[in-house]
């Protein structure tokens, strides 16, 4: 880019920046924040890099790699308050699950050093229609890569998905919205987890095979690399996402904490509950066994120094044979950070993932009404048992209500905090979310038992509006 050009994006970004701050900038300064002359010197002379990747960083098992030199990322460090496309070179080891090119977003602000980590939700994938986008939501998200306008508001889904990364949302707050944000897109299929390259097969034998990287956890670990290389040290770091953006955020929230060294550290994950279900256990007392047993080893977890075992490195009370213990081993291993888990208790996305292509009388039922109860069974199952385990544990909250009538009930998070409540306790997420990120103590650990008033509530245009879309 010329001279000309950055100084008029600088200066445009310098003006709006003046205008947001105005009207959205927080009462009280916090943790992170920066004083009025600090911000002001920040929109003529933005702040660079002061964590960057060591060279032992550079090393290892999952290393944090960088664009090469003369690599240009497009990045401008003085355009505030816009959403910047970054793509990352190959020798970062990042690339979507097509094999194209991966990015990711960022948008940036001059008055406070701390940021949300957002991970973007969608499917998942482990077979040729799934990976090949032939079975549409139910499969994997971005498919065929990410387009450079992908946070544009012709795609809603992404740039207006949650409160958390909606700068002027109109009438859901956070305090994030006054956050840098770092939106992480999803293109792999593999909950931001996986480590290797399948070739799976056209079941009709017509196409090519289909070679796809389920390579989330390199695509991860190369954004991390990024922005300890181009940002400031957060003083708050918020990491989030929905579905297999929240499961995603849970798998990846040790090492990004750890490489990015937050001052203050906070985890919300939305609708993407790594359940309980130790290897070999009967699928009647632990639903979620067969999903988990085939995704082990589609997306290489169990591999040797593969991403579960890189993951213990750092957590050594995660037991490798049964993922809900993740829980535990990061409330044990981060007694300082606050974190929770939310969903709600009938979701009908994420249980028809884990359940409906493993169980036959559900794949099998006679009609939705049946399916949807089954679903319900087992999901309530495996739901009672994670509440059961969160509730031992101080620093991990849990907040879970029973419907919202959007999005087959899943993410609690999405579109607005707003009718995802417990109206029995009087709580709304707002209260959960700023229990997590404000709060002291033992984090909020709340759930609803009354099963009709939420299917009562009145019929909402902007929720059949949004489900017509999707």
């Amino acid at each position: 880019m010329n001279k000309p050009d950055r100084w008029s994006r600088c200066r445009h970004s310098a003006l709006a920046g003046l205008l947001l701050l105005a009207f959205a900038a927080p009462a009280a300064a916090e943790l992170g924040d920066y004083g009025f002359w600090r911000t002001l010197g920040n929109l003529v002379s933005p702040p660079g890099a002061d964590n960057p990747v060591t060279s032992d960083q550079r090393q290892g098992d999952y290393p944090l790699l960088a664009n090469p030199p003369g690599y240009n990322d497009g990045f401008s460090p003085g355009a505030y308050y816009q959403w910047q496309t970054v793509p990352l070179a190959p020798e970062t080891g990042a690339v979507c699950g097509n094999g194209s090119e991966y990015k990711f977003f960022v948008n940036r602000v001059p008055n406070t050093s701390n940021t949300v980590v957002y991970f973007e939700g969608g499917g998942a994938c482990w077979d040729y229609e799934s990976c090949s986008g032939q079975t549409g939501i139910r499969g994997a998200r971005n498919p065929d890569g990410i387009p450079d306008d992908y946070l544009t508001l012709l795609n809603p889904g992404a740039s207006l998905v949650s409160p958390f990364v909606v700068r002027l949302h109109p009438w859901s707050r956070v305090k994030t919205q006054n956050w840098n944000m770092v939106y992480v897109p999803y293109c792999t299929g593999d909950i931001y987890s996986g480590d290797r390259v399948a070739v799976y097969q056209d079941p009709e034998g017509e196409a090519e095979p289909l070679v796809w990287h389920h390579n989330g956890l390199r695509n991860s670990r190369a954004v991390i690399s990024w922005l300890k290389d181009n940002l400031q040290r957060p003083g708050q770091m918020l990491t989030t996402g929905c579905s297999a953006g929240g499961i995603g955020g849970l798998t990846n929230y040790y090492p990004a904490r750890r490489d990015m060294a937050p001052t203050r550290s906070f985890l919300i994950n939305d609708s993407g509950p790594a359940f309980s279900a130790p290897v070999g256990a009967d699928p009647q007392q632990y639903p979620s066994v067969l999903l988990q047993g085939l995704i082990r080893q589609v997306w290489g977890l169990d591999q040797a120094n593969g991403p579960l075992a890189y993951l213990k490195s750092g957590l050594p009370g995660l037991n490798l044979s049964d993922l809900g213990s993740l829980y535990p081993a990061l409330a044990s291993a981060l007694p300082q950070d606050r974190m929770g888990h939310t969903h709600f208790w009938r979701d009908l996305n994420y249980s028809s993932y884990s359940y409906e292509r493993f169980f036959d009388d559900i794949e099998q039922a006679p009609d939705q009404a049946t399916k949807e109860a089954l679903l319900h069974q087992k999901w309530a199952q495996d739901t009672e048992r994670l509440k059961n385990t969160l509730a031992g544990l101080d620093n991990f909250g849990y907040y879970l209500p029973m419907f919202r009538d959007v999005n087959e009930s899943h993410c609690t998070s999405i579109i607005e905090f707003a009718n995802s409540d417990i109206q029995e306790l009087g709580l709304e997420l707002d209260h959960f979310v700023n229990n997590v990120m404000n709060g002291s103590g033992a984090v909020m650990q709340a759930s609803e038992t009354d099963t009709v008033a939420d299917y009562n509530k009145p019929f909402n245009l902007l929720y059949w509006s949004l489900d017509q879309l999707l």
